[in-house]
C-alpha cells in the first residue's frame, strides 16, 4: 500500500495482545454469524444479515485500528462509511451512479434513504481489498486498481443476493443488465472503489513504518485476518449461491471474477 512515511522513520512499539485478540473474535464471530445465515429464514435471516455487516465491519476496524492506527482507522470509516453513505444516497434519489434502484425496509433504520447498515457494509470489505490491494499490486499505481477489483468484484455476489432476499429492487432503464443488474452498477462500482483505495493509499499507517523485520512479520501476521475474512467471504459465496441460494448463474460469475483476485492473492501469498 502506498502511504506517505515520515521522513526519519522510526520502528513503532507493537500492541499489546490484548487489543491483538480483539479483530480475532471479532472475525471469528464474523464467521460464525455467515454459517447461521443459510440455515435460517424471514426476519430471523435479516436480522442475521445486520448482525453479520456489524461484526465484519467491527473486526476491519478494530483490526486497522489496532495495526495502523486509529487515525487510519477513522479515515478508514470515514472514507468508505461517509463515502458509501454519499454515493448510496445518490444512488437510490437519482439513479446516479449505479442505476436506479430503491432499498426496502428489511434492513433496518435508514439514512437519506439508505439503510445505515450498508455504508457499513463498504468498509467491512474495503479494508481487506485494501489490504489484499496492497499485496498484490505492491505499487502506488496499481495498488488503487488491484484494490478497487477486490472490493467491486464482491459485487458480483452481494447484488444478486441481495435483490434475492428482497432487500433492494432495481426498477430497471439502467441500460444493458447481467444476472438482473445493470452492468452500470458494476462499472460504477469498481470506479468508486479504486477511489476510494487511492484516497486510503496515501495515508500514514502505522503498521507500514516499522523498520525492525522482526515487527515488519508481525504485521504481515497479523493480516492474515482480513485476509482470511475475504478468502472466507469468497468461499462461502461460491458455495451458498451454488447450493442454498439457488443463484448458480452469481456462483459462476462472482467464482470468475472475485475468484482472478483471489488466485492472485493465494500466489503472492505463497510467496
Amino acid at each position: 500500500m502506498a502511504v506517505t512515511v515520515p521522513a526519519e522513520r522510526r520502528a513503532v512499539a507493537l500492541p499489546d495482545q490484548g487489543p491483538r485478540a480483539v479483530p480475532v473474535v471479532l472475525g471469528a464471530a464474523t464467521v460464525c454469524s455467515q454459517i447461521l445465515y443459510p440455515l435460517v429464514q424471514g426476519s430471523v435471516r435479516d436480522t442475521v444479515t445486520v448482525i453479520s455487516v456489524v461484526l465484519f465491519f467491527a473486526a476491519s476496524v478494530s483490526h486497522a485500528a489496532v495495526w495502523r492506527g486509529w487515525r487510519f482507522a477513522a479515515v478508514l470509516v470515514a472514507v468508505t462509511a461517509g463515502g458509501g453513505l454519499l454515493v448510496e444516497a445518490a444512488g437510490v434519489t437519482t439513479g446516479v451512479p449505479f442505476g436506479a434502484y430503491t432499498y426496502g425496509d428489511s434492513l433496518g433504520v435508514k439514512l437519506l434513504g439508505v439503510p445505515v447498515v450498508i455504508p457499513l457494509a463498504w468498509t467491512m470489505m474495503g479494508y481487506p481489498a485494501l489490504l489484499v490491494g496492497a499485496r498484490i499490486g505492491r505499487d502506488r499505481w496499481w495498488t488503487p486498481l488491484v484494490a478497487g477489483a477486490a472490493l467491486a468484484s464482491w459485487d458480483l455476489f452481494l447484488d444478486p443476493q441481495m435483490v434475492d432476499a428482497g432487500h433492494w429492487l432495481w426498477r430497471g432503464g439502467s441500460g444493458p443488465e447481467a444476472l438482473g443488474i445493470p452492468i452500470l452498477n458494476f462499472v460504477a462500482w469498481f470506479v468508486i472503489a479504486t477511489a476510494m483505495m487511492a484516497v486510503l493509499g496515501r495515508v500514514p499507517a502505522r503498521g507500514y513504518w516499522v523498520v525492525d523485520d522482526a515487527q515488519r512479520a508481525a504485521v504481515r501476521t497479523a493480516d492474515r485476518v482480513p485476509f482470511a475474512l475475504y478468502l472466507w467471504t469468497y468461499a462461502s459465496s461460491v458455495l451458498a449461491h451454488a447450493a442454498f441460494f439457488g443463484l448458480p448463474g452469481s456462483a459462476l460469475l462472482g467464482g470468475v471474477g472475485m475468484g482472478i483476485v483471489v488466485a492472485l492473492l493465494l500466489r503472492v501469498l505463497r510467496r
